[in-house]
């Protein structure tokens, strides 16, 4: 931090007036801005996936243990789908365009789409899709680091909920 100086006001003003179509992005963003937002649609993809498998386990729930597992479904597939709105919101800020196309989703996605049959198997794929995310959602923190606060924040919010998915998949 030694070396770290804080612009003056006029500065801070000049700079905020040049590139002004950049929105969200000014000249202080030191992040590879593609790069980012490649990895944000990436994880946008793994959500709305994470989100369709969520809603089919929701719907094919039966058995014993069935009420308790769809809420936890439900409740899932809609944080999922929060997450996604989040991502694509942080995209658009950058100046990308999220990548909603159902055909690129697979594609793109970290989790794979494993529908289940038995409500133990609809359990396990789901925690194994949250480990996936888990493990790849701190790794894109540890990559941005200091370069873009906002969008590791985002990432990090994301992290916390999945993490507790896998504690409650883990239950299940």
């Amino acid at each position: 931090m030694s070396d770290m100086h804080l612009s003056d006001v006029t500065t801070l003003r000049e700079r905020a007036r040049q590139n002004v179509q950049n929105g969200a992005v000014t000249e202080g963003y030191s992040a590879d801005r593609q790069e980012v937002i490649r990895l944000l649609n990436e994880a946008l993809a793994t959500e709305l996936v994470c989100v369709l498998r969520y809603k089919r386990h929701y719907f094919m729930a039966t058995g014993l243990k069935a009420s308790v597992a769809a809420s936890e479904f439900l409740e899932h597939a809609n944080q999922e789908a929060e997450h996604a709105d989040q991502l694509a919101e942080r995209i658009v800020q950058l100046g990308g365009e999220p990548e909603f196309n159902p055909d690129l989703l697979t594609h793109n996605s970290h989790a794979q789409y494993v529908a289940g049959n038995t409500l133990k198997e609809m359990v396990y794929e789901d925690l194994v899709a949250e480990r996936i995310a888990i493990d790849s959602y701190r790794e894109i923190i540890q990559y941005i680091g200091e370069k873009d606060p906002t969008t590791r924040r985002i990432f990090e919010d994301i992290l916390a909920q999945e993490e507790e998915h896998a504690d409650d998949m883990a239950d299940l």
